[in-house]
């Protein structure tokens, strides 16, 4: 299994609001300057959240929400204090509650 770090919010938040694309952006030019492969997704309506383990997260969460997915801790810590109106979290995947790390609930 894998370790994943996110930061969640209200879809709205991460996607209208702040200026996420811009910090994704310049991360994702980084990374292809130094030949690091991408480890940082955006996930629109996560899965993950509908998993028992994240019932209370999710439960603080604006509908729709979005998060931040990524395998490095640093990072998400980095989003969290730039962002500052998120919530913080960790999961690891595959499992029986979440199959696939960076499914959407989205039909």
């Amino acid at each position: 299994m894998t370790a994943y770090h996110f930061v969640a919010a209200s879809e709205q938040f991460l996607t209208v609001e702040e200026p996420l694309e811009e910090v994704l952006r310049e991360r994702r030019r980084n990374y292809a300057e130094n030949g690091k492969s991408i480890d940082f997704w955006l996930v629109r309506q996560p899965a993950f959240l509908e998993s028992e383990d994240l019932n209370e997260i999710n439960g603080r969460l604006p509908k729709p929400a979005a998060a931040v997915v990524s395998t490095d801790s640093t990072f998400i810590t980095f989003l969290k204090l730039r962002l500052e109106y998120v919530l913080e979290g960790r999961f690891e995947a595959p499992s029986s509650q979440i199959p696939d790390a960076l499914a959407s609930s989205v039909g």
